[in-house]
């Protein structure tokens, strides 16, 4: 009970964070003021708390609070699904796992055909970039052909089964990305070319790390600013 409660605080407290115009730095109230104003139990308001922690909307200072560490893009509600937004966040958080070894096993076993399936993929959505039109079925068909080189129908059907909330979750990224200007576009397809290099490379090592980056710098891009590329890149 307390879980569901919790999504439900944290997505609404992160509509008030974003639509109060509340500034980085703002203490927020305490964990007791903040269960009354929402009407919930202090246990829940602390779960929500965590999960704002944990996707760095926040920051916790020992004896003295939580302040506001970065706020969402009002753009964000535009396009997230109504009651859904605590889902699509922890979709990201599963799929950095999950598709992280995909990709460690794929870089093992890929074909010349997985190989071509991906390139595929990775020129539509350049032609996408290019025209600057949301391209969630060719990104969405990278991420599982990387899946189906793995040889292993559990991570295929794994993805099958995720499949509504990561067509959502990519939606909303690729809409918010649209908002943005193109470099945002062009560096979130660099990602997308890293993690392709690596497994034509058979580097297992690096196909997992670039995934894994991949993921959660879209996991941060759907909640804040884009992620600058490393330095020297």
């Amino acid at each position: 009970m307390h879980g569901r409660l919790a999504d439900k605080l944290y997505e609404d407290l992160l509509t008030w964070i974003t639509h109060e115009d509340l500034k980085e730095g703002y203490k927020l109230p305490s964990e007791e003021r903040l269960a009354k104003q929402f009407g919930v139990s202090r246990p829940v308001v602390r779960q929500a708390l965590l999960r704002l922690r944990s996707d760095e909307i926040i920051i916790s200072r020992h004896g003295s609070g939580s302040y506001i560490q970065r706020r969402p893009k009002k753009e964000f509600f535009d396009f997230a699904p109504i009651g859904g937004v605590a889902d699509l966040v922890r979709c990201f958080e599963y799929r950095i796992a999950l598709e992280g070894e995909a990709a460690w096993l794929a870089a093992r076993r890929r074909t010349s055909a997985d190989l071509k399936r991906m390139g595929d993929a990775l020129r539509d959505m350049d032609d996408a970039v290019a025209s600057r039109t949301v391209a969630t079925g060719s990104d969405a068909e990278f991420h599982a052909a990387i899946a189906a080189a793995t040889k292993n129908e559990l991570f295929v059907s794994t993805m099958e089964s995720l499949s509504a909330l990561i067509f959502a979750g990519m939606t909303v990224a690729r809409n918010l990305s649209l908002q943005m200007d193109l470099a945002r576009l062009e560096l979130v397809q660099k990602e997308h070319l890293a993690i392709y290099k690596a497994i034509e490379a058979q580097d297992p090592s690096a196909a997992r790390e670039q995934m894994r980056k991949h993921i959660d710098n879209a996991r941060t891009r759907l909640l804040t600013d884009s992620v600058e590329p490393d330095p020297g890149a």
